[in-house]
């Protein structure tokens, strides 16, 4: 029995020494009189004061007045005092949450909503009754596109008082013996006529006898303005009239055949052509045009068949 006692006795000093621990962990001091309060308690008590503060402005007042000793009072306080902490935590936390859940809501719709009205509330409500609009641009209404005219295609003019006569020169009766050479200049005659016309004019032009190439090139122009061989006969047309002393009428013919088909077989040669008939009659300023205008539009000719033309007429003139 005494041992009994003993282990028991053991046990309860044990267990008050474990809560005196406990006590002593939370910052509690055991009060020295029952009346007087320690600094420990009048803390709790503000502590306590202030959390029923905020308590009542998010959540009922819970009550935390409870029964038993002193030390068993404040551990169950502050439980309580932990507990409602925890409470208000998590509602202030929820709180804010949905605060700005609702923040982001609004903030979006007042975008889409700013965006739609934007334009309507920056507009006046009204204008002013003797307001008119200022034009921009005059009044008078633009050209159609239809009606603009378009850029005018670079035209080589050096010598425009002189033109093709529309009629064959008059020819002056040659001599017997000039219509019997003229006679032993054969036309060929082959399946196309018409090429034969242009061969007949060019053999009398290799014959020298200058004059009646020019009037058979004439005619075969005049009725064969179409054919393939057109920019052959009125570059050879304007050579006939240079070679026979008459620049300034072959410098005509070579204009014609340049303007009329920049492409065409013998246009590069028409335009060489046209630059020694200005050299000829002493005109270095359209001679100059006709070269620069050859450098530019036929540089594949100007390195390869006229190369040696155009060299030659480069070394003649001083072109700036």
């Amino acid at each position: 029995m005494a041992q009994e006692k003993f282990r028991r006795t053991q046990a309860g000093w044990l267990i008050a020494a474990s809560l005196m621990a406990a006590i002593g962990g939370l910052g509690i001091a055991l009060p020295a009189k029952a009346q007087i309060a320690t600094v420990e308690e009048i803390r709790l008590r503000k502590i306590e004061a202030d959390v029923r503060a905020i308590q009542r402005q998010v959540a009922p007042t819970i009550n935390s007045n409870g029964s038993g000793s002193a030390a068993t009072d404040q551990l169950a306080r502050m439980d309580a005092i932990e507990a409602q902490l925890a409470r208000l935590t998590a509602q202030n936390e929820e709180i804010a949450n949905r605060q700005r859940q609702i923040e982001a809501k609004l903030e979006a719709k007042a975008g889409t909503g700013d965006a739609a009205t934007k334009p309507a509330n920056t507009a006046p409500a009204t204008a002013p009754a003797t307001a008119a609009p200022t034009p921009l641009m005059s009044d008078k209404p633009a050209p159609s596109p239809a009606v603009v005219a378009a850029p005018t295609p670079k035209v080589i003019k050096p010598i425009a008082a002189e033109k093709p006569a529309e009629k064959p020169a008059v020819i002056a009766k040659p001599s017997a013996a000039r219509i019997a050479a003229v006679k032993a200049i054969i036309k060929p005659v082959t399946k196309d006529p018409i090429d034969d016309e242009y061969s007949y004019g060019f053999r009398l032009y290799e014959a020298k006898f200058y004059p009646e190439a020019q009037q058979q090139l004439k005619m075969f122009a005049e009725k064969y303005p179409k054919h393939s061989r057109i920019s052959y006969a009125l570059n050879l047309l304007g050579r006939a009239y240079m070679d026979e002393g008459k620049p300034r009428e072959g410098a005509a013919w070579f204009v014609q055949n340049f303007n009329s088909n920049k492409t065409g077989a013998r246009a590069a040669d028409s335009l060489l052509n046209l630059a020694e008939a200005m050299l000829q009659i002493k005109d270095t300023t359209r001679a100059c045009i006709a070269l620069g205008e050859f450098g530019e539009r036929y540089a594949v000719e100007a390195k390869g068949r006229l190369k040696v033309q155009y060299d030659s007429l480069r070394s003649e003139v001083n072109c700036n």
